[in-house]
């Protein structure tokens, strides 16, 4: 993990998503930031008292490098490819919270199901920690994305539900020792 508040530049024009409302907003070059989280592939930036999520795929807007996707191979079979996707979820996080939304507790169902030209479909079910939350979207949008980059993906679905309600209790011991509870 990046140490916090370290300080960068954006080095480019870049869009990013404010948190926690989640929308989109363009950051010039030569912008002041500081990196808060670094987890993922993504970046949470503090700029002028505002935390931003800046995706991976652009890092090189504050002079780092853009992360690349797991390796694996392309004939894992339902059983691997299950273990890979999960393997994947565990990538993704929460741009305000350093634990992943596994150890969270937030996906509730993962699906891994054939399709008839041999690739699969993949369905998740998750939930966020509050019904409210702004980066719903954006965190379902980067479960989807990452899914659907994987071997035999051919299709990937992320719904966000709301039944049974989210509670700490979901949380794996891992993430409540990070978050000291």
């Amino acid at each position: 993990m990046t140490p916090l508040r370290e300080p960068v530049v954006t080095q480019r024009a870049v869009r990013v998503e404010c948190i926690p409302d989640g929308r989109a907003a363009d950051l010039p070059p030569g912008t002041p930031a500081q990196i808060t989280q670094a987890l993922g592939g993504s970046f949470t930036l503090w700029v002028e008292g505002q935390l931003m999520r800046l995706r991976g795929a652009d890092a090189d807007a504050i002079g780092r490098p853009v992360p690349v996707g797991p390796t694996a191979p392309t004939d894992l079979g339902p059983d691997g490819l299950r273990d890979l996707v999960w393997e994947t979820l565990k990538t993704c996080y929460d741009p305000e919270i350093p634990v992943d939304i596994v150890d969270l507790g937030l996906v509730y169902v993962c699906d891994v199901l054939p399709m008839d030209d041999g690739q699969f479909r993949v369905s998740v079910k998750m939930t966020l920690t509050a019904p409210g939350c702004g980066m719903g979207e954006v965190i379902a949008d980067e479960v989807r994305n990452k899914v659907l980059a994987l071997p035999q993906v051919g299709e990937a679905t992320v719904e966000l539900v709301f039944d049974p309600p989210w509670d700490r209790s979901m949380m794996s011991e891992a993430a409540l020792l990070t978050l000291g509870l």
